[in-house]
């Protein structure tokens, strides 16, 4: 009797932890459903681990296509940091295809049209919107490793076959029936038979643990497609119709799957769950676990595009809802891009995404830009803040800008570079590579090319650098090029008047101090300051004073004064 009452109790106590935690994860998802409908900001509150955020681009290489964006461009941006900036995303999917999408320069305008309409979609259907997002966090993340490496690693798995394991099964049943006849030579039997297996069964458990988290995450992916499946976005119907066709291909890979994916499985701590133990018990003495792997595994291997299907259609979901979330967060205002047809760049009002209180500038060109300017006046920032518009305007339909007017360009740059040590390739080679690179996707003529140059070659002496950059530039124009460009050296503005407009930022000096409004304007820079900025950080006055009269008689003569040095 008190055996009874102490079972009962225990399955009471078990009952009750079992309620209060499905109680407390229901008033979680509640709270977290609720935040949704209002500021989506908590969501880029991220912490990137640098493995993971290096395998960020896993579906990006996967899906390779011309117009992406390359790695030269990608850094010199701060691409990475705008990727963060945006990503209001909840899966590991999500996350991948955002990734995808700002690398992915669209080639068709009705692809940004379409993305577009989902956008609006959800930031008219709130109820929608915020189903998908419960559905994306259930998904989750895959840990620090891309699904994709698991996917691309399968082939190290080998061929795994389950019939040693069947007709290890098969051995209990004449041992069973031997019960019946001998029981202690039955019994010792069935003994060294669940050793041998459980002994083997550790080595073969060990290979397919590194996949386990893949399979789970496949599992939830099918999950959640399904329950997406049932509530049809109707702006969605291709994606929907993929949705059904790519689910129905991956169902039957999770029939029995608890075998292998049970609560627990593949983490460090043990559930402690006394049904669990029992199954686990089942396992190493049958190995289901293991014949049910091997079938899975098979499965999958025949329907990789599927799952890259599923992926695809649930991380557009996603993106679009992180689009939608990063215009919200923009105070400072944006705008939806308009693609034309002739060569022009038109940015009213455009700003960086990343700065708290960007000054806007705006520009309308159909030909070349030169920027001069003083140092720290505003040139790169300008360059940067053009180039990520065309970016963004042409990924995710979203500009930082109050106007954008621009056809679907090409997006080249060569700003940020640096000497490349391993390579043994100096600065001066390596920017003229990534120059070069820009004339070769002119000369492919698929698309028109914008690029943004800041100080080309500066890795070389004066007079072959304007020699030099003159006859680039000009290069540039002839192509069809359209072409922003930053430099010091004034004198590219005469001899570039043909081909490029002039703009420049300036200074002022304001009690002892120098002071820049980063506003653009019109026509070449009149002004420098490089040796004001020597006398304002304090040094000696004799230094400043001859740096003077050089540039002085630099300038009236064209010829440098070395009695002066």
């Amino acid at each position: 009797m008190e055996y009874v009452v102490f079972v009962a109790a225990l399955a009471a106590a078990l009952l009750a932890i079992f309620l209060l935690e499905a109680a407390r994860a229901h008033r979680e998802e509640k709270r977290f459903a609720e935040s949704l409908y209002g500021s989506c900001e908590r969501l880029r509150e991220k912490k990137y681990a640098p493995e993971r955020f290096e395998r960020m681009g896993s579906y990006c290489q996967r899906h390779s296509e011309d117009g992406q964006i390359d790695d030269i461009t990608w850094n010199d941006l701060g691409m990475d940091d705008i990727f963060k900036r945006m990503n209001y995303t909840l899966s590991a999917t999500g996350e991948e295809y955002l990734y995808y999408t700002l690398r992915s320069l669209r080639r068709e305008k009705a692809q940004l049209d379409h993305l577009e309409e989902v956008v609006q979609y959800f930031g008219q259907h709130t109820d929608e919107r915020v189903r998908v997002q419960l559905a994306m966090r259930q998904l989750g993340h895959t840990g620090k490793f891309s699904l994709y490496d698991y996917l691309d690693n399968l082939d190290y798995l080998g061929e795994r076959r389950s019939s040693v394991s069947i007709l290890r099964d098969l051995l209990f049943l004449p041992l069973v029936a031997l019960l019946w006849f001998n029981v202690p030579f039955a019994i010792m039997g069935i003994a060294l038979l669940a050793g041998s297996n459980i002994a083997s069964y550790f080595k073969e458990k060990g290979e397919i643990d590194p996949y386990i988290v893949s399979f789970a995450y496949i599992m939830r992916l099918i999950d959640v497609c399904e329950k997406l499946e049932k509530h049809p976005v109707p702006v969605c119907t291709e994606e929907w119709e993929r949705l059904k066709n790519h689910g129905k291909a991956m169902r039957a890979m999770r029939r029995n799957s608890f075998w292998v994916l049970s609560p627990g499985r593949g983490s460090t701590n043990a559930s402690g769950n006394p049904v669990e133990v029992i199954m686990d018990y089942i396992r190493m003495v049958f190995h289901v676990d293991l014949i049910k792997f091997n079938s899975m595994l098979r499965h999958l291997r025949g329907h990789i595009e599927d799952v890259d299907g599923l992926i695809t259609v649930a991380g557009f979901l996603e993106t679009a809802i992180s689009v939608w979330a990063f215009r919200q967060s923009l105070t400072e205002g944006y705008c939806t891009p308009v693609f034309s047809d002739k060569p022009e760049f038109v940015m009213k009002d455009g700003y960086h995404p990343l700065l708290e209180r960007p000054v806007k500038n705006s520009i309308s060109a159909e030909r070349g830009v030169l920027l001069t300017g003083s140092n720290a006046s505003g040139k790169s920032t300008f360059l940067k803040t053009a180039a990520i518009n065309a970016v963004l305007a042409q990924t995710v339909h979203t500009c930082t800008a109050g106007e954008y007017r621009a056809p679907l360009f090409y997006v080249y740059s060569s700003m940020a570079l640096r000497d490349d040590i391993c390579g043994g390739e100096s600065y001066y080679i390596v920017e003229i590579k990534a120059l070069k690179r820009i004339l070769d996707a002119a000369c492919a003529g698929r698309r028109p090319v914008l690029c943004f140059v800041d100080e080309v070659l500066r890795g070389t002496n004066t007079v072959e650098r304007i020699s030099a950059s003159t006859q680039i530039l000009s290069s540039l124009g002839d192509r069809g090029i359209l072409c922003f460009a930053a430099t010091h050296d004034i004198e590219l503005t005469e001899l570039l008047r043909e081909k490029f407009d002039n703009y420049h930022f300036e200074e002022e000096v304001k009690d002892g101090d120098v002071v820049f409004n980063y506003r653009l304007l019109n026509g070449k820079a009149t002004t420098r300051n490089a040796i004001r900025l020597l006398e304002l950080m304090g040094y000696d006055g004799e230094i400043i004073s001859r740096a003077n009269l050089q540039a002085k008689h630099f300038m009236e003569k064209g010829e440098w004064d070395a009695h002066l040095t």
